[in-house]
């Protein structure tokens, strides 16, 4: 009988391997490392070879030391780090140069050019629901095919292959079987049109991209081959992939518009399932292709913004201001003050987000009195957060025309107690905290087991939510309007 999905969860440092039960409890996980490469200031590179062997070597430990009989195993679910660029040859699998990974800036100069056009800009934006950015992959693509010698002539005579994280794994653990994406990946790559769901012929023209080098896309919940590489178990058939964030609201059980999710860690990363509609933004947010269960029919989609500074900030206090001793003890701190005593901080040390997309904004502590101390900075610090994502929050809603009906949290600020309960006071909506924290690999694991019938149904897996906590409302709207409007007053001191 089956028992287990396996979730691969391809991260940015490290490749986990995770076993999922029928309750979507992880019974074991296994994680392990890989290096980061900097060539220069503002390049970030991974030998695909380190990402694949860190990802067989997780999976293999997790076979061998969970004593779990391999015919007990239903499928494997793969989640991953998106927009990283690998290439490699079709005949030998051999990378031909290292992965250019997400975070690297590398191609900023070459997307400036193309987006310099206000036209081109906004086609790009029309096809893809995506603001034309080197975080993305096209122009890491372009790069390597203008960079390494001959590599544009072997991929229009179809002998590279194209792929992000999940089809480079993908490609390896079947073999060099299948070469394919989902469509939560491809939507990432600033190639795919994600309204007539397909490789966009102007956009491969555009980036000069041959369409010979790029993989086939199919649905996030569905077949991708089975395992056939000769270092592992054979045959365990792969139905689930998604990139990480997608996966994530998935996990969540995000799965009908108005519903959300939002990852507090370094950052935020905060996504609203909008249904069947592509919401274009007013407020420079992303329009992606949410994952979806096998039976969802027509293509479904998310809004998708960041703050980004959360975690970060807590950090901050205690390795820069040295006023706390651990991330954990903010929360007893800030519930030591009644309230702030109008001290704000605002955290624009890079510039400030959506919706207000100022890149020279710079941070401030304001409303300093002589009776604020330490409690107040720490508490108004705590506040911030919550009030960056309740500003992208309401311009999500607006741009989905639909109120943001429940927020569901995770990431490791998320176990902060007064944190979650004022991100709820300053929504207006409750928030959901699940007791397993892994949904990003839960994501994975729940759309392979959909596909293969391991689960029945997104029913069945939203009733699988115990042990949750739930952080209700408590503030009136004249209260919460209030507090807003004292922020907006903060970060308007601090815009350019």
């Amino acid at each position: 009988m089956k028992k287990y999905v396996i979730a691969l969860d391809a991260g940015t440092t490290s490749s986990r391997a995770m076993l999922i039960d029928r309750a979507g409890r992880p019974v074991a996980s296994v994680q392990r490392p890989f290096p980061q490469i900097y060539p220069q200031p503002g390049w970030v590179e991974h030998d695909p070879q380190d990402i694949l062997s860190s990802q067989l070597g997780a999976l293999t430990e997790l076979i061998m030391s969970s004593n779990v009989d391999t015919a007990e195993i239903d499928s494997i679910g793969i989640t991953n780090q998106r927009e990283t660029t690998i290439v490699w040859d079709r005949a030998t699998g051999e990378p031909i140069m290292n992965a250019i990974v997400w975070q690297c800036r590398r191609t900023a100069p070459m997307v400036e050019a193309i987006a310099s056009d206000p036209a081109t800009a906004a086609e790009i934006t029309a096809r893809t629901g995506l603001v034309p950015d080197a975080y993305f992959s096209a122009s890491k693509l372009a790069w390597i095919l203008g960079e390494v010698p001959g590599a544009r002539a072997r991929a229009e005579a179809g002998e590279l292959c194209f792929g992000t994280v999940d089809s480079w794994l993908i490609w390896k653990l079947t073999d060099g079987a299948v070469h394919a994406t989902d469509v939560t990946n491809a939507s990432r790559t600033m190639l795919y049109n994600i309204h007539e769901r397909r490789w966009d012929s102007f956009l491969l023209k555009l980036f000069g991209i041959p369409e010979a080098i790029l993989p086939e896309v199919r649905p996030s919940s569905g077949s991708f081959g089975i395992t056939a590489n000769p270092g592992l178990v054979q045959g365990i058939p792969i139905c689930g992939v998604a990139g990480d964030q997608q996966a994530a609201l998935f996990g969540q059980c995000c799965f009908h518009a108005g519903q959300a999710k939002n990852t507090y860690g370094t950052g935020c990363f905060l996504l609203m399932h909008t249904g069947h509609e592509a919401c274009a933004s007013e407020h420079g947010l992303v329009t992606t292709v949410a994952a979806s269960a096998p039976n969802a029919g027509d293509t479904e989609y998310a809004l998708e913004g960041s703050v980004f500074m959360a975690g970060a900030l807590i950090q901050w206090l205690r390795d820069e201001l040295g006023i706390i001793d651990s991330v954990a003890e903010t929360d007893a701190i800030a519930r030591s003050v009644a309230t702030t005593d109008g001290v704000f901080v605002v955290p624009a040390f890079t510039g400030l987000g959506a919706p207000w997309w100022d890149a020279d904004a710079r941070g401030a502590i304001l409303g300093l009195t002589r009776g604020a101390g330490r409690a107040h900075i720490v508490r108004a610090a705590l506040e911030s957060i919550a009030y960056q994502v309740c500003d992208l929050a309401r311009a999500m809603a607006e741009d989905a025309r639909m109120p943001l009906s429940v927020l569901n949290v995770d990431g490791g600020a998320a176990a902060n107690d007064f944190l979650m309960q004022f991100q709820a006071d300053m929504l207006g909506a409750p928030l959901r905290r699940p007791d397993n924290a892994e949904t990003t690999a839960l994501g994975a694991a729940y759309l392979a087991g959909l596909s293969t019938g391991f689960w029945k149904s997104t029913e069945e897996l939203a009733a699988l939510r115990e042990g949750e906590d739930r952080f209700l409302p408590t503030f009136d709207e004249p209260m919460r309007a209030a507090r807003l409007a004292a922020w907006h007053e903060a970060v308007s001191r601090v815009r350019s």
